[in-house]
């Protein structure tokens, strides 16, 4: 296998300089290549990636902008190699990384594989606080990597790896954003092509937002979950509904206590409770504790909004995905 690590940026070059710094201490003893796909910054990384020539074997691209899908796909057809690995631009990668994947898919080869993502000490309260919300399993039930018990891993975009030929079969990703990754999951499945988790294959995923961006990305997320599903109705799972059940239950249990009935909120409580008590155990921080109920909560809450608002337009009233929601389709140049 020769690698080939796709990065898609934009407008990103502070997180190109610790990315890249974190492949040029790997310790891979196999040669690999990096393909950066510049998609329409304003705010370019060349001159970050001119400082790692010397250091990597480093490609460089600059296009119109069109969203991360088509980019990866570009830098896939660009790159040398027959498997590649794909990273946003914020993350950074650990020295082991390359080895991990390269062993995992020596000893079980997988078409397309994915991993987890952690935090770093480095990263910021309402960053780990974030992370906690997105991979626990109290809050995802361990889909972003933290759980080896799902039969069909779907593998997020942030680490993700794709074999050259399930590229070339299934297209690659489509203009769709967010919901990219698990679209192309369920395609590379029909296809006939088989996922999974590489636990250790983790990266430290920045995730450089504040909570109203945190908002505005899973509600985004929460939209294109029943465009998915009416896309792939074999692959809807009722768990989907969780965020929305969840925020719906909790609206009535406040409205409940007006009335004197305490039990209902009693269990938020003391779900709550266990958030707390877990992210403590996991970040040593009752700081760190507290910002993850806000996290969950801003999570739920974007994410059941969303969900509800496009499960009505897209499967009850059948509206079309692209008309309703243009801010999750990128128009291809």
């Amino acid at each position: 296998m020769l690698f080939s690590i796709i990065i898609p940026v934009y407008n990103r070059p502070d997180e190109v300089h610790e990315l890249l710094e974190s492949l040029s201490v790997q310790d891979f003893n196999q040669s690999f290549e990096i393909v950066i796909v510049e998609d329409g910054s304003t705010i370019s990384c060349k001159t970050i990636v001119d400082l790692y020539t010397d250091k990597l074997d480093i490609s460089y691209f600059f296009k119109e902008n069109s969203g991360p899908g088509d980019s990866r796909n570009f830098g896939m057809r660009n790159a040398k190699g027959n498997y590649y690995l794909i990273f946003d631009s914020d993350c950074i990668i650990p020295s082991h990384y390359l080895t991990t994947v390269y062993q995992s898919l020596h000893l079980d080869f997988t078409d397309c594989f994915g991993g987890p993502d952690k935090a770093l000490d480095s990263f910021s309260s309402i960053q780990k606080a974030i992370n906690f919300s997105m991979t626990s399993f109290l809050t995802t039930g361990g889909i972003r990597g933290g759980s080896e018990k799902i039969n069909q891993f779907q593998p997020r975009s942030f680490n993700m790896g794709l074999s050259k030929k399930a590229f070339e079969a299934s297209g690659g990703f489509g203009t769709i954003h967010p919901g990219e990754d698990p679209d192309l999951t369920i395609r590379l499945w029909k296809l006939g092509f088989k996922t999974k988790l590489i636990s250790e294959a983790f990266v430290y995923h920045k995730r450089r937002i504040d909570w109203n961006k945190f908002y505005t990305q899973v509600n985004k997320f929460g939209k294109a979950r029943p465009i998915l599903n009416s896309w792939h109705p074999e692959y809807a799972k009722p768990s989907y509904l969780f965020p929305t059940l969840f925020i719906i239950g909790l609206d009535c249990a406040i409205v409940l206590l007006i009335f004197g009935i305490y039990s209902p909120i009693l269990l938020y409580v003391i779900y709550f409770m266990l958030l707390f008590i877990f992210s403590i155990f996991s970040n040593k921080s009752v700081k760190i504790a507290s910002l993850s109920i806000v996290a969950t909560v801003i999570q739920f809450y974007g994410y059941g909004l969303g969900f509800l608002k496009s499960f009505i337009a897209i499967q009850v009233l059948k509206k079309d995905p692209k008309k309703q929601f243009p801010e999750l389709f990128f128009k291809l140049k």
